[in-house]
């Protein structure tokens, strides 16, 4: 019996296989115990045990595994294009439109495969009559889907002022009346298409499937248009005449209205929406800021930039269509509450581009009329508080206030622009950053009233105040820090863009610096300076105790210079005056002014003029008498006659009331301005001399470096403080334009007032000739000396325009069609587009060893005529990209460039040199 148990039990592991209900319960209780063993286990020591279980299971347990994971755990989510045959998924793609294919195209790989498939493509393009030139091959796909795509962008569209010299339309004589109930028609119109895309949008984002576009044109292409043209004809037929259809309308075609839309719905008729999905999750945008980099340091504007402001960075040499279409590819079809124009200006006109002035005069052309009426469609209505915010102190003179009435008419938007009455140390830049923080008008100022001006508030909107605050204040050195900042991050952000360079460069700047722990106000500045001059001049025991005490009584000294101000200006003859006195406020600020001015003079006569002089007779000349006489001569006939002027000025105000005139003192003033044409003449001249005396004699360079940036010298240089009576010209133009603009036509002092503004304007305009020759000398010396074996370029009145890296192709295979033929990259090139011909450089790069740090050189290859030149765009196919051919009178160059947007600004301002050449020709 024993032996029996024993041959039962062997090899058995002591599992009673006979007895079966022992091996149930010992079965159990082992399992049990393996059970407690792996609660006891780590999560790393159970995923072993399980892998070692399912390694020894057959095919037959490995099913049952599945199957019990697949209850427990059942399936979602699933790509029903792995799930589902490829044909089944191909259908269920074709019902979906373009757009939303390409949009199914950036899911995943597998997706994009399927999406861009030719039987997807094919029933389109041929629906279209878009018919495919070659026959594609085997393994390849997505033709038909490019070729799609090249069409579409390729449609034509007529711009309003095309479609009403085609249909004539637009410019056919009426009568004001008429004229106005156009207008308004047309401004009825727009609310109604803009009320219903609003409407459309609100409609789609509820009823829209949760992975599909978020566009409200989410059905196909033909089913959109029809949907847009039943619309427009709702809107003609409620708000046109009876009898008004979208086939007949007295007087309005169906293409000026299509061209007239505002809006999102503009551009899906006008040119195909972008296929980017990626628009979808942006941040929404209320304001559009356009800037010039043409702004000193705009790169810090840039930092300081809301996070729902969309900025477009355009460059000062372009062109207006250029900026509407970068504008254009910016906005991506969207619309703002208010758009901003930050470029260099003054009171009467805006510097846009280098050769297009926007004002008064030119506001009617066709070209900026019709640049204005596009940009005004991507902005709300006036009844949504919608406006134009222009930065430049426009509303400071009478034909800046037209300009702003023009231009309020034309887009049908509140025009908004700053009153320019707060002239400081930086009134003078070209952009007037000053100003920015003064009062905003809308135009609607009186000549001696004024409606309701907002202080500071529009500039507000799109930047933020600490940084408007430093780049107003510091905006002269930044510019120097800014330069020396390129330099030496040049070769690191090359293939950076232009705006997220200026942003870069702008926030290493404000994080360095600290600008916000700088913005100190004009009053404190002022008076810290007066503080620690007095300060200088005693021997205090305790400096900082005086410091307050002087403080102190300065402020009580200001408050009763305010108070006696508000009192007089608050009575006259006997009574309070109902309007504002803004004539006592621009002649006072005038004073101040003046005053500055003239201790800014006062320290180029003390601080250099008397110790060279002194150094000259005393036989230990710093600098020679022709030098000195070059440098200095003018100053102290300058200073008497400004001092003389600030007399008179002063006995005016003493005595000041709503009658008193001030005019006949700024013609006195006019009168004795010859003494300042020699100083500008002389002025170029003056700079050379210091730089080659300071270069040459030691001495010299000394004295200036103990002189320089001093508190005799305001913390100014000789350069800077010679640069002062062209500053003071600009100043004087602009107070004279705010103080014509609040004189009433019938006031004695209006007469002498406008003879002194058109003077002080003649010379306005012959310093920006100055500037404008020494700035067209200065870029082609540069060029000159940059360019290897090139021939003399300083000929005539030519000038540089604007430059392009771009590299040079060639084709081999001639013999076939332009859109088949294969390019190979041949060397880099550079063009420099001046005012008559275009040159063509080769481009090399020399990197330094052990450094990152690489140069430019340019050798001279060709020149050609821009009246001799031709210029034809390449098609864009999947062989080359952004390409153009340029021809010549015996060859022809194949260029392309790296972007997109920088072939279209260059090919539209190489296009409007070359219709300026031929006009002037």
């Amino acid at each position: 019996m024993e032996k029996k148990l024993n041959s039962h039990t062997l090899f058995s592991c002591w599992t009673p296989l006979s007895n079966h209900i022992e091996n149930m319960q010992l079965f159990e209780e082992r399992i049990s115990l393996v059970l407690h063993w792996f609660d006891l286990w780590t999560d790393r020591q159970r995923k072993h045990m399980l892998h070692s279980l399912l390694t020894r299971c057959t095919k037959p347990q490995l099913r049952y595994c599945r199957d019990l994971l697949t209850e427990k755990l059942p399936l979602t989510q699933a790509d029903f294009t792995a799930m589902l045959p490829r044909f089944l998924s191909l259908y269920i793609m074709s019902f979906l439109p373009p757009l939303d294919l390409c949009s199914a195209a950036q899911v995943s790989w597998h997706w994009r495969v399927l999406s861009e498939q030719d039987c997807l493509w094919a029933r389109r393009c041929i629906r279209q009559g878009w018919f495919l030139p070659y026959t594609p091959g085997e393994k390849e796909f997505g033709a038909w889907k490019n070729h799609f795509i090249s069409c579409l962008n390729t449609l034509d569209w007529l711009t309003p002022r095309e479609a009403a010299h085609q249909y004539r339309t637009f410019n056919q004589p009426c009568e004001e009346v008429e004229e106005e109930e156009e207008r308004l028609k047309e401004s009825r119109m727009r609310q109604m298409i803009r009320a219903n895309i609003q409407e459309e949008k609100r409609i789609a984002m509820r009823t829209r499937k949760g992975w599909s576009s978020s566009t409200k044109l989410g059905e196909s292409r033909s089913h959109s248009i029809q949907s847009q043209t039943t619309i427009l004809g709702t809107i003609f037929r409620t708000s046109g005449p009876p009898g008004l259809s979208l086939s007949t309308s007295s007087g309005l075609s169906l293409e000026k209205n299509m061209s007239r839309v505002s809006g999102p719905l503009s551009n899906y008729i006008s040119r195909p929406a972008p296929l980017q999905s990626s628009s979808i999750y942006r941040h929404p945008a209320t304001c559009l800021l356009l800037v010039s980099n043409r702004i000193p340091a705009y790169e810090l504007v840039l930092s300081g930039v809301k996070a729902d402001v969309i900025v477009v960075l355009y460059d000062h040499r372009g062109t207006l269509s250029a900026l509407l279409c970068q504008v254009e590819g910016a906005v991506s079809g969207r619309t703002f509450q208010r758009l901003g124009l930050l470029a260099p200006g003054g009171t009467e006109e805006i510097h846009l581009f280098h050769n297009s002035c926007l004002s008064d005069r030119t506001l009617l052309t066709p070209a900026h009329r019709d640049f204005w009426e596009k940009l005004s469609m991507l902005v709300a209505p006036a009844e949504q508080s919608g406006g134009i915010d222009i930065f430049s102190p426009c509303a400071a003179s009478t034909s800046g206030m037209a300009f702003m009435q023009k231009l309020a008419a034309v887009t049908g938007l509140k025009v908004w622009a700053p009153m320019g009455l707060a002239t400081g140390s930086f009134q003078n830049s070209v952009c007037y950053p000053s100003s920015v923080f003064g009062d905003w008008s809308d135009g609607s100022i009186s000549a001696i009233g004024l409606s309701d001006p907002q202080p500071g508030g529009p500039a507000l909107h799109y930047i933020s105040e600490p940084v408007l605050q430093g780049w107003c204040r510091q905006v002269q050195w930044m510019e120097e820090a800014l330069g020396e900042m390129k330099s030496c991050l040049d070769f690191r952000l090359q293939q950076v863009g232009l705006q997220a360079w200026g942003r870069a460069l702008g926030h290493s700047l404000w994080e360095r610096v600290r600008l916000e722990d700088l913005c100190l106000s004009e009053d404190l500045s002022m008076a810290l300076t007066e503080g620690l001059t007095v300060l200088t001049k005693q021997e205090e025991m305790r400096p900082f105790e005086f410091l307050a005490a002087f403080l102190t009584k300065w402020s009580d000294e200001e408050e009763a210079r305010e108070e006696k101000q508000v009192s007089q200006c608050s009575l006259v003859s006997g009574h309070p005056q109902t309007h504002f006195d803004w004539r006592g406020v621009i002649v006072r600020e005038l004073q101040l002014s003046e005053f500055l001015y003239i201790s800014r003079l006062s320290a180029l006569v003390k601080a250099y003029q008397e110790p060279l002089t002194a150094a000259l007779n005393s036989n230990r000349a710093i600098l020679s008498f022709a030098d000195m006489h070059v440098v200095l001569s003018p100053i102290a006939q300058i200073l008497d006659l400004n001092r003389g002027f600030k007399v008179d000025l002063d006995a005016r105000l003493q005595q000041w009331g709503a009658e008193q005139c001030v005019g006949d003192v700024c013609v006195k003033l006019c009168t004795h301005f010859r003494v300042y044409t020699n100083y500008l003449n002389n002025y170029t001249t003056a700079l050379s001399t210091i730089d080659k005396c300071r270069d040459a004699k030691p001495a010299f360079r000394a004295f200036l470096k103990r002189t320089d940036r001093t508190l005799a010298t305001h913390m100014l240089s000789l350069q800077e403080l010679l640069l002062c009576p062209v500053w003071r010209i600009q100043e004087y133009t602009t107070l004279l334009q705010a103080l014509t603009l609040h004189t009433h036509d019938s006031h004695p002092d209006h007469t002498h007032l406008s003879s002194a503004l058109n003077t002080m304007q003649r010379y306005t305009k012959f310093i920006q000739n100055l500037k404008r020759n020494c700035e067209r000398d200065r870029l082609l010396e540069e060029t000159q000396q940059m360019i290897q074996d090139c021939p003399r370029l300083r000929e005539g009145n030519r000038q540089l325009i604007t430059s392009q890296e771009a590299a040079l192709l060639y084709s081999p295979n001639d013999h076939i069609p332009e859109s088949l033929r294969t390019y190979e990259h041949v060397a880099d090139v550079s063009l420099f587009l001046f005012s008559d011909m275009l040159v063509l450089t080769r481009r090399k790069k020399q990197h330094t060893p052990f450094t990152v740090v690489h140069r430019s050189t340019h050798t001279f290859l060709a020149s050609v005529t821009l009246a001799s030149l031709t210029v034809r765009r390449i098609t864009h196919s999947r062989y080359v990209k952004h390409a153009f051919i340029l021809e010549g009178p015996s060859r022809s160059w194949v260029c392309a460039t790296e972007r997109g947007d920088q072939m279209k600004h260059f090919l539209c301002v190489l296009s409007s040199a070359m219709q300026t050449t031929l006009t002037s020709t």
